[in-house]
């Protein structure tokens, strides 16, 4: 067990952001799993901390979250949720706002779908630029402590976010530039 409750409170209060963000978005965009992942990581490193020793608590954490929302994923991935069906239950209330409101919502779902497609060539290419991107520019965690999650220098994470950023440009950016009009919207 911990030595007591002050240092597990300032484990918790210094990574409790991440280890959500690495729930959020490994759990596919899903908060309420996100939430209950950062609580059993945080559970598991209660219970498990004297093996854990002088180890790196953020990987540890970083990667206990990713590997529970990736399991969550596998166990739910067959369940579908429709966010339009909101849309049509009471037609009536949006009147003429209905196509509009309609437009703006397909605009939305086209592009997190492409995005999407990105991300999973991406993951399918590399799985370490993936890694690298997701925690680079989705979580915003600074490159130094990147580097020290992926257990690599800090300059051979500017070389795999390099490849990647070249990568997705040689192989999305026609179908990028396809996507926008002149306003700059989905046509």
């Amino acid at each position: 067990m911990l030595t007591g409750n002050r240092e597990y409170n300032e484990i918790y209060k210094k990574y409790k952001n991440l280890v959500l963000k690495v729930a959020y978005i490994y759990s596919g965009d899903n908060y309420d799993a996100a939430e209950d992942i950062t609580q059993d990581t945080f559970l598991k490193l209660y219970i498990g901390f004297e093996e854990l020793k002088d180890g790196n608590v953020s990987a540890w954490l970083y990667t206990t979250a990713k590997k529970s929302a990736l399991n969550f994923n596998k166990k739910f991935k067959r369940e579908v949720l429709s966010e339009d069906d909101e849309l049509y239950k009471n037609k009536e209330q949006f009147g003429e706002s209905l196509e509009t409101e309609f437009i703006e919502k397909e605009e939305v779902l086209y592009k997190k779908q492409f995005h999407e497609k990105i991300m999973a060539a991406l993951s399918k290419k590399n799985p370490r630029w993936y890694e690298a991107i997701i925690l680079v520019y989705y979580m915003d965690i600074p490159q130094v402590k990147v580097a020290e999650i992926m257990e690599i220098r800090k300059e051979v994470l500017h070389a795999l976010l390099h490849r990647a950023k070249k990568w997705i440009r040689k192989k999305f950016g026609a179908e990028y530039e396809e996507m926008q009009d002149k306003d700059g919207r989905i046509p």
